[in-house]
Formats: structure tokens, C-alpha cells, sequence
């Protein structure tokens, strides 16, 4: 009996040292989290961890739920889930998924904590968004389920998240607690309706950082064992892995006091604890009952058989060309009003708001520029042609994802200057609203691909056949 096999500690490059990761693999972890990296080392990491390791086996995981270019600069950043929600497409889900999974397993990543299984319902989520397929459950579903058969195809381990769902929050649990309000009735048929109906598919399913007072009004989900063992095992029968999230985030408070409950609720899994030495010595001072621990141990063991089912491939196999986040994007693109339309000769003043990250509009600009078409900054003079170019997405622990006043004055200050104008969503499609233009593109994703397709919409040898997978 080996508790520390229940503990998966995260590992960031750049910031985490890698004798800690070594040691803590020594002490038999049973795997890690990574954040970060380029392909190189990651595939290296991954190898140093598990020659350290003294088990057989051990699973290493990533939040690559866009592809591993989210979080690596040499991998490309795959559609958002929002964006095949606009698609509608099966087809497109089931090839991200397959996409991911491939590259993902050439470099040593055997589990993907995807997909997100969550309800795009509110404006005010500040990390759900783009992440959600859309509003409606079936959607959801039957997305989510194509890009888990993508998955398994490519032969990595799944985890659908964040059980009971998160849709229906305006906190970010990487800061504080979110509390879902929604009646025990509304749960079942709505937020809880995806994960029924997907359960038989998962190999994991990842507890929320939430409470949730119509299952439970004292313990947040991912600590409760109403939540987790009566709702989740016993009544929908689910016998597969179940994870914390990242117990790292502020919504729990004790690390080390969560992570036992968890336990005892029916977590087999703890992932990315904030301090794993301190977390390994605490548990392994605890009189845990032995059946609890073996249970939770051989829960991994059989998820390291399965994530052995598919060979991986060579990462020039994997990571080869592929045309899919461009058929994505002429299939998301989504229209609303009237497009602003462009020929040889105009000029496209524009504007942006809510660039945090400052993301590059070169390929947006260049695509026109190719097709004759000049482009300039607004500086506030009359323009006859403007686009409102529109940044902002979720990001963990920012706790916030729409315009601020200020951007929302500057915006509707450069439409009421212009004869023409349109707003481009590139992330987030409730940027919109607030913005005095009913000429409105969604592109829900700020990749070149995306990019370049919204301006093929203008130039008008593009098509946006996308319908919106929320309500704005």
C-alpha cells in the first residue's frame, strides 16, 4: 500500500525545479501534471520522471484541452471547444480530439484532462467560456462525446469536468469558492445531463472546485461525499477514476484537510497539490483505512493498461501538417447582422479591446492587405470603414473576462465616428454585447486559421455558417 501513488503533483517549466520533480517521483508518485514546455522537454521530462519512478508505471496528464498549443509555443493552438459548438460537427470534435491525442502521446503525455463538460449560460464566467461546446446540454454532449472517442482513438485517457458543472457560476475557482444556485431539478436536467450521458465514455471524471447547496450545503464537490460517492458512484454508477482539480486553487482552503476529505468523499486522485512534500508527509501520518487507499491504487493501475492500449507514434508522425483548424474555421465562423463588406482599394480602420495578452491581429491585417484592401488604426478621426477587434478570453486566476467600461466607451465612441463598422469577437462571444453595432463576427478562437477567415468574410470569399451556441 503506497499512498503517495494517490498524489499527482503539477510540474511548470521555467518555475518548478527538476531535482523536486525527480524526488518526488523517487518517493513513488503516482504521476504529474505538466504546464508548459516545448516539445523537446517535454518528451524528456517525461522520460527522467518515469526512469525515477520505482512503480512500473506511472501516468503523466496536461490541460491540453485546446491541443498542446495552449501551453506549448512549438505545438499549434487547436479550435476552441465554443468554436466546434458553432460548427455543430461531430466530425471536427472527434479530429480535435484525435489530433491532441496523437501529439499529445508522442511526447509522453498519456492523460488529457479534457474534455470541459461544463454549460456556456453566463456572461460573467470568467473560465468556463470558450472552453464549454455552448449552452445546450445535447450539444455539449454529443461534442464532447466525439472528441472523447478522438481521444481514446489516438490512445489517450480522458476526464470529463467539472462534475457537477460549472456553467452556472461567476467565480473562478482559482480564487475563491463559486457557488452554483441552480435547484436540484435544474442540476439533473441541465448541468448534470452531459455527464450522465457520458459516463460510460470517461475514464475520469474531475471534481469541481464548487458548492453546490441543492446536493450539499456544507462541503464543496470535489470534498463531498454526497456529492461523490452518493450521487456520483452509487445513483448514476459510475466505477471509474474520479480526480480533484488542482488542489493548488484557492477554493478550498487547507490543502492538506481537502485533500483527506476528498479522499474519504471518494476522490481516488489528488492533483497538483501547491506543496506535494508537505502533502505526501501529512497523508502518510494519517491511519487511512487500507481498502480506501487500495481502491484509489488500483484505479491507476488499471488507467496505466489502458493508456498502454495504442503505441505512440514518432513526433514527426504526430506533429505532422494538417489542414483542420482551417476546415474548422470556415465551418465556426458565425454571422450576426449585416457583414461589413470590403473591396481592392477601401481602408479598414480598426480598433482593439481587451488584447491582455496582446495577440497578435497580423493575420486578420495581412489577409486583407494581400487582397488590396489598407488597413490603419483608429485615432479617432471619422472613419468610413471600422472594425472593432475584440481580445479578451478566459484565463486562470484573472477572475474576469468581459470589456471594461473604459473599452466599452472607446469602442462605441470609434462606431459612432464610423459610416460602416462591425465587431469581431475573437475569443469571447459575450464581448459583444455592450457595443453599439449590430453588424457582429464570432470567430471564438484568435488563431491565424480563425483570423484569416474572418477576414475572408469581409473580403466576402468566406462564408460564416456558424450559429451561436449561446444565448448573448
Amino acid at each position: 500500500m503506497n499512498i503517495n501513488r494517490l498524489v499527482h503533483p503539477g510540474f511548470w517549466f521555467g518555475k518548478t525545479n527538476k531535482e523536486d520533480a525527480l524526488k518526488l517521483a523517487r518517493m513513488g508518485v503516482g504521476g504529474f501534471c505538466l504546464y508548459g514546455g516545448t516539445r523537446a522537454e517535454v518528451a524528456a521530462l517525461t522520460h527522467a520522471l518515469r526512469a525515477a519512478s520505482p512503480h512500473k508505471r506511472i501516468l503523466i496528464s496536461a490541460d491540453y484541452e485546446d491541443g498542446l498549443g495552449r501551453w506549448l509555443p512549438d505545438a499549434e493552438l487547436l479550435p476552441s471547444n465554443l468554436a466546434l459548438g458553432a460548427a455543430g460537427s461531430e466530425d471536427l470534435a472527434f479530429e480535435k480530439g484525435f489530433l491532441t491525442a496523437r501529439q499529445a502521446k508522442s511526447i509522453g503525455v498519456d492523460w488529457v484532462f479534457a474534455p470541459v463538460v461544463d454549460l456556456a449560460v453566463r456572461a460573467d464566467n470568467p473560465i468556463v467560456n470558450t472552453r464549454a461546446f455552448g449552452a445546450a446540454p445535447d450539444l455539449v454532449t454529443r461534442l464532447a462525446g466525439a472528441f472523447m472517442d478522438g481521444l481514446a482513438k489516438g490512445g489517450v485517457l480522458n476526464s470529463i469536468k467539472h462534475f457537477p458543472g460549472h456553467g452556472n457560476t461567476g467565480t473562478d475557482s482559482h480564487l475563491a469558492l463559486p457557488v452554483l444556485l441552480s435547484t436540484k431539478q435544474h442540476i439533473w436536467e441541465h448541468e448534470l445531463r452531459p455527464f450522465r450521458q457520458l459516463l460510460h465514455k470517461a475514464d475520469c471524471v474531475m471534481a469541481g472546485h464548487l458548492l453546490v447547496p441543492a446536493l450539499d450545503e456544507q462541503h464543496p464537490a470535489s470534498i463531498s461525499r454526497t456529492i461523490l460517492h452518493d450521487l456520483l458512484q452509487k445513483e448514476l454508477g459510475f466505477r471509474g477514476c474520479i480526480s480533484t482539480d488542482a488542489l493548488c486553487m484557492k477554493a478550498l482552503g487547507n490543502e492538506k484537510q481537502a485533500a483527506l476529505a476528498a479522499l474519504f468523499a471518494g476522490a481516488h486522485l489528488l492533483l497538483v497539490p501547491e506543496k506535494p512534500f508537505e502533502l505526501l508527509e501529512f497523508l502518510n501520518k494519517q491511519t487511512l483505512p487500507a481498502q480506501l487507499v487500495t481502491r484509489a491504487e488500483q484505479m491507476q493501475i488499471l488507467l496505466c493498461a489502458r493508456a498502454d492500449e495504442v503505441p505512440p507514434l514518432t513526433q514527426a508522425a504526430a506533429f505532422s501538417p494538417t489542414d483542420f483548424t482551417a476546415r474548422a474555421a470556415r465551418q465556426a465562423l458565425t454571422r450576426k447582422g449585416t457583414a461589413l463588406t470590403l473591396q481592392t482599394g477601401d481602408t479598414l480602420h480598426y480598433i482593439s479591446i481587451g488584447n491582455d495578452e496582446l495577440l497578435s491581429a497580423e493575420p486578420f491585417l495581412r489577409t486583407l492587405e494581400a487582397h488590396g484592401v489598407k488597413t490603419a488604426e483608429f485615432q479617432g478621426q471619422p472613419a468610413t470603414k471600422l472594425a472593432v477587434l475584440c481580445w479578451r478570453r478566459y484565463e486562470a486566476f484573472k477572475g474576469k473576462i468581459g470589456l471594461n467600461a473604459q473599452e466599452q466607451a472607446l469602442a462605441n465612441h470609434a462606431i459612432s465616428q464610423s459610416a460602416e463598422s462591425i465587431v469581431i469577437s475573437f475569443a469571447n462571444p459575450w464581448n459583444v454585447r455592450g457595443l453599439n453595432c449590430q453588424n457582429q463576427l464570432f470567430t471564438y478562437s484568435p488563431t491565424s486559421a480563425f483570423q484569416q477567415g474572418a477576414a475572408e468574410v469581409l473580403l466576402g470569399t468566406c462564408a460564416a455558417p456558424g450559429k451561436l451556441p449561446v444565448i448573448l
